[in-house]
């Protein structure tokens, strides 16, 4: 059976969550249109679009560390994807040079430990904005 997936509830995007295949560690998220996910499909390689560049591009095509997609699935949704892939080249993942784009701690052992910076996520009063 050929499952579908919901790209139509994010104005044609799907969430991509990327796992790392050998030990599940996270790597990193991207969205995918329907372009995306079947050029992911016929290469075997992650291919995203591009929110800012409004393009399409295949994850580590310059710098070598390509998503080689090993397993893939949907939530119960259909409308968000998790992929597992072997990572290739020297395995940095994130455009800051790291294995995954998930290096910023915030909160730990029930309390925050680091914080939110940025115009976003102050508000008037100089004191953090609370996220939900």
């Amino acid at each position: 059976m050929k499952v579908e997936i919901d790209f139509a509830k994010m104005q044609g995007l799907a969430p991509a969550i990327v796992q790392d295949a050998a030990n599940g560690d996270v790597l990193m998220l991207g969205f995918m249109n329907k372009d995306a996910w079947e050029r992911t499909m016929l290469s075997g390689y992650v291919t995203f679009f591009s929110r800012t560049r409004n393009e399409l591009w295949t994850k580590g095509e310059t710098s070598g560390n390509r998503l080689k997609v090993v397993w893939a699935a949907t939530d119960c949704d259909v409308d968000t994807l998790l992929l597992k892939v072997q990572v290739e080249g020297e395995g940095l993942v994130c455009h800051e040079g790291t294995r995954s784009c998930f290096t910023k701690q915030i909160f730990a052992g029930g309390r925050e430990i680091g914080g939110l910076s940025g115009p976003a996520e102050k508000q008037s009063s100089g004191t953090r904005a609370v996220r939900s």
